[in-house]
């Protein structure tokens, strides 16, 4: 297994500087190294008779002669010679470790400098350690740390225990696609919410935070504990037959690929069995995909695969240079779409531009291929099955209102929005999806669905009458009160006129796509 080493930049005092300037330079008459390796830690320096304001790389071999890190060394005194100290941990698999110092014109030489040091350990210390790789050491719990992860896919338990101990990012560099992750490295961490693992290859990366694996309920299903339990996470580029589905899924939206499709996947694996995680609840985990082009963030959007029906839908994402960032609480496969899409009925409308980002983005759909009626009303089925896909949400399952049968078209997006409590039903157990929604309920449910993304605002009463105020009708709001004053506070809600607010009017599709462009902009799930 290969290690990479976090690189510290290395600093240099004034004082220094200055030496180096009234000091001769003179040929490199002393150099070396001067270290111990002692329970999977090397410290020391490597120093030098000539400055450098170059930080010097430190090379680490194992026995057989591969590399297994570089670090940079940090420069520390002159006390006849220059320091530049280091410290690497997570070396307790090695008996020895062969040093290779400064090249080039690090110190103005050619010459490399090389040490082989043995570990030896302390008393009552007989494992090395097996704390990963890292420059610096020390208890510090920020930062990140690498650990590079060989073609088998194994990670070591004790070794991402002690990484978690010190940093509070660990990154596995995955050699293929994918990692064996003991959960049991992970067990003293799974309540702290600033620790995150990141596992990475060259199809993209996988962000997941630690309290969002909730290992013990995986571990119940297998029948185990999770001190005996395993991850397999796999992100894997997809075979030529999904590739090509996906392709053809795209085409016929109108769309064309601009980041091929890539698994990512997590599987609980007990003794004897096994079982998949599918979602993270309402925690939204990110993936990263490498894009073939730069792209514009307006006609670009990630999608999710599903195998079984051939079609895609929406991912929260955002763009930044040549990578998308998939916000999602669900494995699947997943892409990138470019797509342009219009209506010839919104050409000039005050929701242009917000309609055709929503359609570009798979969350809206025309009335037909190329009408949206943007002034048409809309129902409470209709705005739930927006607002599910706004926030890329599951819709398996049924409803437990009594007049959504199953087989209807919105039974899956109802049933759904029940689940992540953004809908409620009416007291005699109907949700009534046909009628009209008005401005209030759809505030009510905008709001409920920031909340859902933790992106809600907090209002309290005093600032609730404040928002409402300038509204010659807030009188004529029935329940929603503090709902629309939240919608207002973010940014989602305007009024009809300066000073009416419309709550009881029927909404329309126009003000819908609007306020699901909003809602989307204030949680982070577009840009």
């Amino acid at each position: 297994m290969k290690f990479s080493v976090l690189q510290k930049t290395a600093q240099t005092t004034v004082l220094m500087m200055m030496l180096s300037v009234l000091l001769p330079v003179i040929a490199f008459a002393a150099n070396g190294f001067s270290v111990t390796f002692q329970n999977g830690t090397v410290s020391g320096s490597v120093y030098a008779s000539t400055y450098s304001s170059v930080a010097p790389s430190v090379y680490m071999y194992d026995k057989a002669g591969n590399q297994i890190g570089v670090t940079t060394a940090t420069y520390s005194v002159y006390d006849g010679v220059y320091r530049y100290n280091f410290t690497v941990t997570g070396l307790g698999v090695y008996d020895q470790i062969r040093l290779k110092g400064p090249v080039g014109g690090e110190f103005n030489v050619n010459d490399a400098v090389y040490q082989t040091v043995y570990q030896t350990y302390s008393p009552g210390n007989n494992n090395g350690g097996g704390g990963g790789w890292g420059g610096g050491g020390g208890s510090s719990t920020t930062g990140s740390e690498t650990i590079s992860v060989g073609t088998d896919g194994v990670v070591n338990a004790e070794q991402l225990d002690n990484s978690f101990d010190q940093y509070d990012t660990v990154v596995l560099n995955l050699s293929g696609t994918t990692a064996t992750i003991p959960a049991k490295g992970l067990e003293s961490f799974l309540t702290n919410d600033k620790k995150v693992l990141r596992i990475t290859n060259s199809s993209g990366t996988y962000v997941l935070p630690l309290t969002a694996l909730r290992l013990s309920d995986l571990a119940s299903k297998l029948s185990t504990t999770v001190t005996d339990l395993n991850l397999k996470v796999t992100i894997a580029p997809a075979d030529t037959a999904t590739a090509d589905a996906v392709s053809q899924a795209a085409g016929a939206l109108g769309g064309s690929i601009v980041a091929q499709p890539v698994d990512f996947s997590l599987v609980g694996v007990g003794k004897d069995n096994a079982t998949a995680a599918h979602d993270f609840g309402s925690t939204y985990v990110s993936r990263m995909l490498p894009l073939t082009e730069e792209v514009q963030a307006f006609e670009t959007t990630g999608v999710m695969y599903d195998p079984s029906t051939k079609k895609l839908s929406f991912v929260p994402t955002v763009f930044s240079g040549k990578e998308a960032v998939l916000k999602r609480n669900g494995n699947s496969w997943y892409a990138v779409v470019k797509m342009k899409k219009s209506f010839s009925d919104i050409t000039g409308h005050w929701a242009q531009t917000n309609i055709e980002l929503l359609a570009n983005k798979l969350v809206v759909d025309g009335v037909t291929d190329t009408s949206f009626q943007p002034e048409r009303s809309i129902t409470r089925a209709e705005f739930a099955a927006l607002v599910v896909r706004a926030l890329g949400l599951d819709t398996t399952g049924s409803a437990s209102f009594t007049d959504v049968a199953a087989g209807q078209w919105y039974t899956g997006v109802v049933g759904a929005a029940a689940r992540a409590n953004l809908v409620d039903g009416y007291e005699d157990g109907t949700f009534r999806p046909n009628a009209t929604i008005n401005r209030e309920e759809l505030a009510a449910m905008v709001v409920r669905a920031l909340d859902y993304a933790k992106a809600k605002p907090s209002v309290n009463p005093g600032r609730e009458q404040e928002l409402l105020a300038p509204f010659k009708d807030a009188g004529t709001i029935v329940w929603a009160q503090n709902e629309l004053a939240v919608a207002i506070e973010a940014g989602i809600i305007d009024g009809m006129t300066d000073d009416t607010l419309g709550a009881r009017n029927d909404a329309t599709r126009a003000q819908s796509a609007t306020m699901l462009k909003r809602l989307l902009q204030r949680a982070n799930f577009i840009n």
